[in-house]
């Protein structure tokens, strides 16, 4: 069985990366979205092993001390972490796994997962991610001001990352996010393992493998 391929997607608030992760996770319904567990309370409808599991900073840092986290990061003074078991256990079971988190988290997950694809969603500009934070109207001058200087911060990581996609027109960056998501399965050094289970002619198998 060919090992499942671990998606890494970040991205600034207001880039769009919501919206393409559900487009993806629509795309491609065998693809299981990653649980984090985080120690903020749950807003209004967000239901716990659902949209979150909610934990105690207690329960948050035991984890940490266990190795139980393939990444954590704290976000506006909560932390988040994704829980290292589910994730390894899907991903041997031949299940790709989406992680949605920030680019501490995504970095946390490269040192820790090499294997994983960090993909990075990017706006067409500064400008233009600060009239899409104004035009949503949910948020005050200084929750925009605290997130445009987050996104600063997050831009200068991306270049770090395995792919990086423009978000300027939705279907075509949605097109891009797919054609990597598909590349990235059938990668030699993924498959390569897996000649004999994947192909039948033995003399084929012969030449492949010198």
């Amino acid at each position: 069985m060919m090992k499942g391929l671990l998606i890494v997607i970040s991205a600034p608030s207001g880039t769009g990366k919501t919206t393409l992760v559900n487009m993806l996770m629509r795309s491609f319904p065998q693809i299981e979205f990653s649980i984090s567990c985080t120690t903020r309370k749950p807003r209004p409808g967000e239901v716990d092993g659902k949209d979150y599991y909610f934990i105690s900073l207690e329960e948050f840092e035991k984890k940490i001390e266990k190795n139980e986290l393939l990444e954590w990061a704290e976000v506006y003074g909560n932390f988040y972490g994704t829980p290292k078991d589910k994730v390894l256990k899907a991903l041997n079971e031949g299940k790709d796994v989406l992680l949605d988190i920030d680019t501490q988290g995504a970095l946390q997950v490269k040192k820790n997962y090499p294997e994983a694809v960090l993909i990075f969603i990017l706006p067409p500009s500064l400008k233009e991610l600060e009239r899409r934070l104004r035009s949503r109207g949910t948020e005050d001058e200084e929750t925009i001001e605290k997130r445009l200087l987050i996104a600063r911060r997050e831009l200068s990581l991306a270049t770090r990352y395995d792919y990086i996609i423009i978000n300027d027109r939705l279907q075509e960056a949605f097109e891009k996010l797919k054609s990597i998501v598909t590349a990235e399965r059938w990668k030699t050094q993924r498959v390569k393992e897996h000649f004999s289970e994947l192909i039948n002619d033995r003399e084929m198998l012969q030449l492949l493998n010198t």
